[in-house]
């Protein structure tokens, strides 16, 4: 917890303590799953629940707000978010059943009333919501194709509704049929640990 308390310090009891069973349980079901890697695991708070609380640097969501994540894998960024949002309504989706069932698991011993997890194909999906969060799913021009249709448009949160990507690496090419569309949040400007220098937000507005 020593990284997510120093960046986020106004965190709630339940919500220290959610993040504190977070970290304990994901280890454990992750043995059966292995949707983490050996490797990552060890760096859990930082390259997972961290990384997908950097959105909040940025982005503040609503108690009326509705958000998918799209290609949730162990459910990052959308259960950390969830957590920090506990008002606001999470749709986390994934193709891969045995991902999902991780999601509800770790959403029952959290006890995370906000969380909907969904087993379907991210461009199969009719839901509609305000914003579209994703990390390291797939291109970006891909991930908008897929998902520009989920999004509705409006200006009530923090930022007009849109479609969040938390990418890494060299983005020139990937980003080119978007021109001045985009706009790129560095995660270095937000935290100090080495990890993050090559990491950002890509946000594209509804």
């Amino acid at each position: 917890m020593e990284l997510i308390s120093k960046y986020f310090p106004d965190l709630s009891t339940q919500q220290v303590k959610q993040f504190e069973k977070l970290m304990k349980i994901v280890p454990e079901l992750n043995q059966k799953v292995n949707v983490i890697s050996r490797k990552d695991i060890a760096h859990l708070e930082e390259r997972h629940i961290l990384h997908s609380l950097s959105i909040a640097k940025k982005f503040q969501f609503d108690a009326n707000a509705r958000v998918i994540d799209v290609g949730t894998g162990g459910g990052f960024p959308g259960i950390p978010l969830a957590i920090l949002f506990p008002f606001t309504a999470f749709t986390l989706v994934d193709s891969i059943g045995k991902k999902i069932e991780l999601i509800r698991e770790i959403t029952e011993h959290l006890d995370l009333k906000n969380v909907n997890p969904v087993n379907q194909r991210m461009e199969q999906i009719s839901l509609k919501a305000d914003f579209v969060v994703s990390r390291a799913v797939t291109a970006f021009p891909k991930l908008y194709r897929w998902t520009r249709k989920l999004i509705e448009p409006g200006n009530e949160q923090s930022m007009p509704n849109g479609l969040i990507s938390l990418k890494g690496g060299e983005l020139d090419t990937e980003l080119a049929p978007f021109k001045n569309r985009v706009k790129i949040f560095p995660l270095s400007s937000c935290f100090n640990e080495s990890f993050f220098s090559t990491k950002m937000i890509v946000y594209l507005k509804k």
